[in-house]
């Protein structure tokens, strides 16, 4: 595995620096968390616990490019993940006025 590899290479033959240099590795790997929220960075903007690296064989990657190829499908399907985004925006910030309504209601 990488971390392995990325340990071995920057931690001394020690280790008396291993947990200094765990949040570092984690964080090339977009995996640390953020303690006042108890989630990863990379998890709270993209909805996914993390994105590793991964290499694919010749067959399964054209089986993923024949899946993909239809640019007319493709189009469609981003622009109406475009759309469910812009709603959830939408319905956030009126979340965010309503919550600003009831608190000020509350102090005045």
């Amino acid at each position: 595995m990488e971390l392995n590899q990325i340990f071995e290479k920057t931690v001394s033959h020690h280790k008396k620096d291993l947990a200094d240099q765990l949040d570092d590795a984690l964080w090339a790997y977009r995996m640390a968390y953020k303690i006042a929220i108890w989630v990863t960075h990379y998890r709270l903007v993209f909805g996914k616990a993390c994105c590793l690296p991964v290499e694919l064989e010749h067959r399964a990657y054209w089986a993923i490019k024949q899946l993909n190829f239809d640019p007319h499908l493709t189009y469609h399907k981003r622009k109406f993940q475009l759309n469910k985004f812009d709603e959830w925006r939408a319905m956030t910030f009126e979340n965010s006025v309503h919550y600003k309504e009831k608190v000020k209601e509350y102090h005045d």
